[in-house]
Order: structure tokens, then C-alpha cells, then sequence
């Protein structure tokens, strides 16, 4: 550019530069321009920025379902439907022959259930046996708890050893039991013996065969409740047991008015799951009928509704009967939640 009229006249820019560096002034620095590049530089930064807050709103959205699909994958494989195809099933004359013919019958096969005399033997049995097996459980896993509850040596010791019978094979304790409950050669009969009772035929009785199913039920599932009861009891406030002795209560008295109170949630909880798993007794009165054991002994003095529905599907060959006394099981467990859920909220109520 030159200088001189006042007027500026432009020069090519090599010229400019040259005069700025005569006359001392420093060359001009092009600022660097509004370029499209630059503009779109920041845009890419911002939609990288958007897009990876998006995923990361997506994962939060998203993973906890991806986490429990598996469960849901196989309750709907190995749970929901074999429950809906039985139920389709009990609705048909299916053998299992031939199990992919089927029969429309109906509610027949749930009304020949309550013509059959086998069915309300079985669930006489269910209910008796269940009695017998439950309420002696729990309150020896009560006690057993409330011993484990001391400081004692060894204490953990005697809590593992309390899983023992639950972690030992059903077969292998009914076997070993079978021979404890012999009538020639049983040791059972070999201690009443000594105190002068007559040997005891446990598998034919009616109540004698019940009462030995029974007992397999408590050995095996009596420590496993009481490490239930162990745990709800580490959790009742020691502030109430320090008042109670304050105000003269013995220990006795302590368990009575503190402890068991504040159990009612845990008992209701055990009675409930000891129920269903009596209503679905299969392995030990199987096992402990030897050879024909489905049905549950001679006279099916023994037999329960999980031997009968085993007897009519695989060894009467009658699928839809079975599966009639399955869709039953099912009911009645579904009537044992309702009752459970209604003394529960009762107890929630009074409390």
C-alpha cells in the first residue's frame, strides 16, 4: 500500500509487506479465518458429546432390564410354560403313550379327581403328615435358635453343622432312615425294645409310616429353620431385653414377651414355606416305600398328592389326570399365599 495522497491505492501483497518493513511497522498477521472448518470442528465435538450422553441414557434406561432378562429367558422356558401346557393338558385325555394326541374332556378329569377315592386319601395324608412334620420342626428350630443365640464356644461350628441334614442328598437320608425304622433289624425298634415296647411294623401303620416320613422332614429342614430364626433374632433390639430384665422378666419370660413378638413375621414366613414344601412331599415317602413306592405303601396308608399325581401320570400312563392334580397342587398353594397374605396384614394391623 502506498502512503503519501491520502488516498490508500492497493498494492499486491508482497509489495504491502515490503513497505511495513522499510518504514519499521511490523508486518500484518492474517487473522486466522471464520473458516466452515472450524464451525464444523465444534459441531462434531457437541454431536460426539450429545451422542455419548445419549448412550449413557440409553445404558441407565436399558441395563437393568438387559441384566434380568435371563430370568425372565428361563422362568418363561422351564416355568411358565410347562405350567400353562399342563394346565392345557388337564383339559384333555392324554396318554403317555402317545402325548402329542389329545382329547378335548374338559373339567372331567378335575371331577373324576373328587369322585376318586385315592385323591382325598392322598390329601388326607398330605395334610396329616404336613402336621406332623411342621409343627414339631418349628419349635425345636425356635429352641435350637434361642441356644445358638448364647455366646458359645464353637458357635459357628454348631451353625454349619445345623446345614448338614439340609445339604445331605434326600435319597441318601431316607435310605439311611429306611434302615433306622426296620422292623427286625431297625435300631428304632431295638431301643424301644429295651425299655420293654414290642417291635413297631413302621411301613405298614397308618400313623407309624407318617410319623417316619415325618421324621426324615424334621432332620433335614429343622436347622435350616433355625438359622432363619437365629438371624431374626440377632435383629430384635437389645434395648428390649435390657428393659424387660430391668423390670424383673427372666430369661423364660424374656423369650416369651420379647422374643417371640418380634419373630411373628419370620414364624408366619417359616409356616408358610413349610406348608408348601409338605403339600409337594415327593422324594422321602418315595423313598421309604421301597419297591412300589408311589404308592405310598400297601394300602397307600403314606401316599401323598405328589406320589399320586407321580402314579397316575408314569405308572397309570393317564397324563391329563396328572396333570388335573398338578393344576390342584397349584390351587391349593395359590389358597395358602391368600391365607398368608391375610393374617399378615392382620399382624401388620395389630401392630
Amino acid at each position: 500500500m502506498a502512503v503519501g495522497s491520502g488516498k490508500a491505492v492497493a498494492s499486491p501483497a508482497g509489495e504491502g509487506d515490503a513497505a511495513r518493513r522499510v518504514q519499521g511497522v511490523p508486518p500484518a498477521v492474517a487473522a486466522p479465518p471464520a473458516t466452515a472448518g472450524g464451525a464444523a470442528g465444534r459441531r462434531s465435538r457437541w454431536s460426539s458429546e450429545e451422542r455419548r450422553s445419549r448412550r449413557y441414557r440409553r445404558d441407565v434406561r436399558w441395563s437393568p432390564y438387559a441384566f434380568v432378562a435371563p430370568f425372565f429367558l428361563f422362568f418363561t422356558a422351564f416355568g411358565l410354560f410347562p405350567l400353562l401346557y399342563t394346565g392345557w393338558s388337564s383339559l384333555h385325555r392324554v396318554s403317555l403313550h402317545d402325548p402329542t394326541t389329545m382329547e378335548w374332556a374338559g373339567l372331567h378329569n378335575y371331577t373324576r379327581l373328587l369322585e376318586d377315592e385315592f385323591f382325598w386319601n392322598a390329601l388326607r395324608n398330605t395334610f396329616t403328615i404336613g402336621v406332623i412334620s411342621t409343627v414339631p420342626q418349628l419349635l425345636v428350630a425356635l429352641g435350637i435358635a434361642h441356644l445358638l443365640g448364647y455366646r458359645l464356644r464353637g458357635s459357628t461350628f454348631f451353625r454349619v453343622a445345623m446345614l448338614t441334614p439340609y445339604a445331605t442328598s434326600v435319597a441318601a437320608a431316607t435310605l439311611v432312615f429306611v434302615l433306622l425304622f426296620g422292623r427286625d433289624y431297625g435300631m428304632i425298634n431295638w431301643a424301644l425294645g429295651l425299655v420293654g415296647f414290642d417291635a413297631v411294623d413302621w411301613q405298614n401303620g397308618t400313623w407309624s409310616s407318617q410319623i417316619a416320613v415325618s421324621t426324615i422332614v424334621i432332620w433335614r429342614w429343622t436347622g435350616y429353620n433355625a438359622l432363619i430364626y437365629l438371624a431374626a433374632m440377632q435383629a430384635v433390639p437389645r434395648d428390649l431385653y435390657e428393659s424387660a430384665a430391668l423390670d424383673g422378666a427372666s430369661r423364660w419370660q424374656q423369650f416369651i414377651y420379647v422374643t417371640i413378638p418380634s419373630l411373628r413375621p419370620t414364624i408366619l414366613f417359616t409356616v408358610v414355606v413349610s406348608t408348601i414344601g409338605a403339600t409337594q412331599l415327593f422324594g422321602e415317602p418315595l423313598l421309604f416305600g421301597g419297591a412300589g413306592g408311589e404308592k405310598g405303601g400297601a394300602s397307600h396308608q403314606f401316599q401323598t398328592l405328589g406320589l399320586y399325581m407321580y402314579e397316575q401320570g408314569w405308572f397309570n400312563f393317564h397324563l391329563g389326570r396328572a396333570s388335573a392334580i398338578a393344576w390342584t397342587m397349584f390351587l391349593i398353594l395359590l389358597l395358602i399365599a391368600a391365607v398368608n397374605a391375610a393374617v399378615a396384614r392382620r399382624l401388620r394391623k395389630s401392630q
